[in-house]
């Protein structure tokens, strides 16, 4: 299975890329974390904030590889605790379909790619950096991997 994140924004810090990188690495190759960076629209002070967000959710739909269940990171989706990250984990393992997971850019997702979407997550009901959003996914699947593996990583309650 890969999981793919697809992220709008490119030219990340040097702390993202190490962060989301060093968790990558450390995940399995039947569970491979793959980022899709998707380029962010040019905003300008006259620019429509629908017509950018609009852009921006073609390109991401356009990037979901086939056959891919879809996963909305979206502030409205289910709040999961690790250990039900771990239980979705191997339910998506179990199902052989890879996995795209969605971060939309600056303005979020729009309505019409919220209603395409399998299932919506929500990391917190606090806004985060989308930067940080890759670096806390990856971590958060590795660990979530790693309670699925009994590995001593996770050693919460």
């Amino acid at each position: 299975m890969r999981l793919y994140l697809l992220a709008v924004g490119t030219k990340m810090p040097t702390w993202v890329t190490q962060g989301y990188e060093e968790y990558a690495h450390r995940m399995p190759t039947k569970c491979k974390l793959i980022l899709k960076e998707i380029p962010a629209e040019k905003r300008t002070k006259n620019s429509s904030i629908e017509k950018i967000q609009q852009k921006e959710a073609t390109k991401l739909l356009n990037a979901i590889p086939n056959n891919c269940r879809v996963v909305a990171l979206d502030g409205q989706g289910a709040l999961w605790t690790t250990e039900k990250l771990a239980c979705r984990l191997e339910d998506w393992m179990m199902s052989g379909q890879d996995i795209a997971l969605l971060v939309g850019g600056a303005d979020g997702l729009t309505k019409n790619v919220l209603a395409t979407v399998n299932e919506h997550w929500s990391l917190s009901r606090l806004t985060f950096p989308h930067p940080l959003v890759r670096v806390m996914v990856a971590e958060q699947l590795y660990r979530a991997w790693s309670i699925s593996e009994n590995h001593p990583y996770h050693r919460g309650a």
